[in-house]
């Protein structure tokens, strides 16, 4: 399992959360375990349940819900606030399913974030460039570390750059930097691109 994770919230995670799932030629089960900002099923154009809460009494096929445009990707949108031990079950039955998946994780450090963290197997943080987004990114990134959820790459957005400066201070490569774009992000070509070459360079060696 991969969380897609970083230190603030808007910079990106579900949109490359999307843009990765929709990019890789394997089946993927892409779900949200953000339910303070529950924007995975917005984004892809499905129906706000069932949510991932689901996974703790059904098998992950039955509830997953079909990407509008690719049958190889699957949906588990947000649980609803305040369901916390659902979440940590859910995701622990996720972990332990055969099925590839990529989750959308909390931004931040704080318990929220680090519930998805405990069952991945890697991480990649996404940031800006911007000097708060990337702090708190080295954050979520020492936490991922001790959490034996090793960051294994960086996603750069809106920005073509990917300065070495970033390697040093997350300890991880720039895998991908993906330009600004209008929204929908995703229907931007370069940004399609960006996701595209990610997951064929790197994202299928880490799911």
């Amino acid at each position: 399992m991969l969380a897609i994770a970083g230190g603030k919230g808007g910079v990106g995670k579900t949109t490359t959360v999307l843009g990765l799932s929709t990019a890789l030629d394997a089946p993927v089960v892409a779900a949200d375990a953000d339910p303070d900002m529950p924007d995975l099923h917005a984004l892809a154009g499905v129906d706000r349940t069932p949510t991932l809460a689901a996974v703790r009494e059904h098998d992950v096929p039955t509830v997953a819900q079909p990407h509008p445009d690719d049958s190889a990707v699957t949906l588990l949108p947000a649980p609803r606030l305040g369901d916390a031990d659902a979440v940590d079950q859910s995701l622990d039955r996720l972990a332990r399913s055969d099925r590839r998946a990529i989750v959308d994780c909390p931004a931040g450090a704080g318990p929220d974030a680090a519930a998805p963290l405990r069952r991945a197997d890697a991480t990649l943080l996404v940031s800006t460039l911007c000097a708060p987004a990337l702090r708190d990114a080295a954050k979520t990134a020492a936490m991922a570390r001790t959490l034996d959820a090793p960051p294994v790459g960086v996603v750069l957005t809106r920005t073509r750059a990917s300065p070495e400066a970033v390697t040093e201070l997350l300890g991880c490569p720039v895998v991908a930097s993906v330009p600004s774009a209008e929204p929908p992000i995703l229907d931007d070509e370069a940004a399609r691109a960006a996701y595209r070459q990610l997951a064929t360079s790197f994202g299928e060696d880490i799911l």
